[in-house]
């Protein structure tokens, strides 16, 4: 496995545990927009994860995966710092890490369909 995708899953297994924070968190203060966030990291600390553990070599998929994780740190971060400080990380951080989550899934569908395939297959 490459270093960025070893790198990218560390980086899924902070986002899984950051979205079981928040999403505790949440539960405790009411608060929607910690367990907005809560979702939105678990959902891509699962793609994210899944996309890097998965042994399938085509090409763009760690792009994908880094996409996917930024976007989601960003969209997620924002709302949790509006709970916790009562400011924004900055301007247009939640909208600009929504684009960069759909960027990151439309990516993937891209690079599915017109990559060839590169080396042996995964092993199951």
């Amino acid at each position: 496995m490459s270093l960025w995708r070893r790198a990218l899953l560390a980086v899924s297994g902070l986002m899984g545990a950051a979205g079981i924070a928040l999403a505790a968190a949440g539960a405790h203060m009411g608060g929607e927009n910690l367990t907005s966030a809560a979702i939105y990291l678990l959902i891509h600390a699962a793609a994210v994860a899944g996309l890097c553990a998965s042994g399938v070599a085509i090409r763009g998929l760690g792009a994908a995966a880094g996409l996917l994780a930024l976007g989601a740190i960003l969209f997620s971060g924002d709302l949790a710092a509006r709970v916790f400080w009562g400011e924004r990380l900055f301007p247009m951080a939640a909208p600009a890490g929504g684009i960069i989550m759909i960027a990151g899934w439309l990516s993937l569908t891209v690079f599915a369909l017109v990559s060839r395939r590169r080396g042996p297959p995964a092993k199951m």
